[in-house]
This record gives structure tokens, C-alpha cells and sequence, in this order.
């Protein structure tokens, strides 16, 4: 699968991620720099606007059902409210109480309107790195322990199957979710399992068709799985660690973020945003519908 990449955003970020589709708008971090951008088609000026810099990192948002300007972020060691002033309520702080010096990482809101994300530690210390859940009460639960760089969470149309990437080990898990509780139904599954020099998968999202698109850091590529698990196509980017995929419900286009961290004499396509015209479609994220 061969396409031609554009160059949306040369924005030399460091780790440019958490890339989502929100009410005709593209908005993505920059992870280390605590930065939150947009994108808008219905502007002259095609460049992003920066909506936030905070003085922690930030990992990635959703908005707040409700509350317009608001959102929702998994930022420094927990979970917070971002007001459109750009002040942190903080709900919980779950990675002060870890060993390893830590932070939050990727995050999305499933279709009930919870809010997942995923941790980490600076050192990537195996195991350190966790999955908490925030309910619409805003209260947030650990509710995996044992990852270690806990990437990605994407979900299906109804909400009942959550993908989970641990990046450093190479596996993609298939978590069944009961929609109502937001409980994980057994225990997770491994629903692709990636070779060391096949990249590492990072941040990814449901099609319309259901299929998975999964950004393979190391690798300069993006997959496309079913969702039976097997492998239907595999799209090459032109930087080596792209980290976010979005695919908007409107536009026949392919968002990915990609990094400058950790890549030698980078180029433009590094610590960028790039587009790919493409075929499939996917849907638009959904909001927090936290009732506080």
C-alpha cells in the first residue's frame, strides 16, 4: 500500500501525538512540551492554533461533553480538566504513588463517554506502566497494571472491544469491554504480536469497517488489520517513528503525528503532521460525558 505523503505541519515537534478528530478539527500534543494544537478546515490559515502549553507533559485529550473549550487530559502524573484558560483541576495523581518516576501517555474517551489512558515510566521500567479508566463521576481506577508502556487505546463503534498497544514489547492486546460498567469482561488478549524489526505499535484507531490502523514507531510504516486479526495492508511513512493515526469521518485523508525524538539527522516529516489520501473513512472521537 504506497501513497503519497503531505507535510500538514512541519512543526519540529519532539513527540507529536494523541492525534483526534473533533467537530470538524484536527487536535493533537506535542507530549513533552505539554503543548495542545488544533487544526481547522473552515480557515484561511491552514497552520494550527495552539490551544494549550502547559508546565507538564500532555499525552493527549478529549473534550468535555457541555463544557466548550474544555477538555479532559491525561497530563504530568494523572488525570485533569483542562479549563480554556488553561488550568489543570486535577481529578487523581495515580503515578505519584508509583516507584518509578512516571507520566500519563496516550488516552482517548470510548463511546459510553469514560476516559482511558495509558502510563508510563521515564526509563521505561518493564511493568511500571498502567490503565486507568475515568468514570463519568470523575473518579479514576487502575483497571490494568503490569504494562509497561501502555500506548493507543482505541475502541469499536459500540464500545464493546477496546485495542491496547504495550509499545515496548511489541504486542497489540484485544480487551472485551461490558459498555454499560466499562468493566473488562476475562482478561486481555493478544490480537497481534509484532517482531522487533517490524517497529513497535504505537497510537491507533478503528475504521468504519472496524478494521484496526496501528503507527509502528521504529518502523516508518502504519498497518491496517482486520479484525479477525490478519493483515490487509501496510502504508509506508517517510519518518521512522510515526505515533498517532486518525482517520476523520468526513475527509478521504490519513492524519499521522510523527517524532523527532530519538531520530538522528531528522527531516520536514519528522515532528510533523502528515496527510495521506486514502480510501476508508473512520468516525469522529467521542467527548468525556463526565457529570461534575
Amino acid at each position: 500500500m504506497t501513497s503519497t505523503a503531505a507535510v500538514v505541519v512541519d512543526g519540529a515537534y519532539e513527540l507529536a501525538e494523541g492525534g483526534r478528530w473533533f467537530d470538524g478539527r484536527y487536535v493533537y500534543v506535542d507530549i513533552l512540551s505539554g503543548r495542545l494544537f488544533e487544526l481547522r478546515d473552515d480557515r484561511d490559515d491552514p497552520g494550527p492554533t495552539q490551544l494549550a502549553s502547559l508546565d507538564v507533559p500532555l499525552g493527549a485529550v478529549a473534550p468535555m461533553s457541555g463544557r466548550p473549550g474544555s477538555w479532559i487530559a491525561a497530563a504530568g502524573t494523572g488525570i485533569a480538566l483542562l479549563t480554556p484558560d488553561g488550568t489543570l483541576e486535577w481529578l487523581d495523581r495515580p503515578e505519584d504513588r508509583t516507584p518509578a518516576p512516571s507520566r500519563m501517555n496516550d488516552g482517548v474517551a470510548d463511546p459510553a463517554g469514560r476516559f482511558w489512558a495509558g502510563s508510563m515510566a521515564y526509563d521505561s521500567t518493564p511493568g511500571a506502566g498502567s490503565l486507568y479508566r475515568t468514570d463519568l463521576e470523575g473518579t479514576v481506577v487502575r483497571v490494568l497494571d503490569g504494562l509497561t508502556i501502555a500506548n493507543g487505546p482505541a475502541f469499536t463503534a459500540d464500545g464493546t472491544t477496546m485495542y491496547l498497544a504495550d509499545t515496548a514489547i511489541g504486542a497489540v492486546l484485544h480487551c472485551a469491554v461490558d459498555p454499560v460498567s466499562g468493566d473488562l469482561v476475562g482478561s486481555p488478549e493478544i490480537f497481534a504480536r509484532l517482531r522487533d524489526d517490524e517497529g513497535s505499535p504505537d497510537g491507533m484507531t478503528v475504521d468504519e469497517e472496524g478494521c484496526l490502523w496501528v503507527a509502528l514507531w521504529g518502523a516508518g510504516a502504519v498497518r491496517r488489520y482486520h479484525p479477525d486479526g490478519h493483515l490487509l495492508h501496510t502504508l509506508t511513512v517517510p519518518a521512522p517513528h510515526p505515533t498517532s493515526v486518525c482517520l476523520p469521518p468526513d475527509t478521504d485523508r490519513l492524519f499521522v503525528t510523527t517524532a523527532r525524538y530519538g531520530v538522528n539527522n531528522p527531516t520536514a516529516t519528522s515532528g510533523a503532521v502528515l496527510s495521506f489520501p486514502v480510501t476508508i473513512r473512520g468516525t469522529a472521537a467521542c467527548s468525556w460525558q463526565g457529570r461534575l
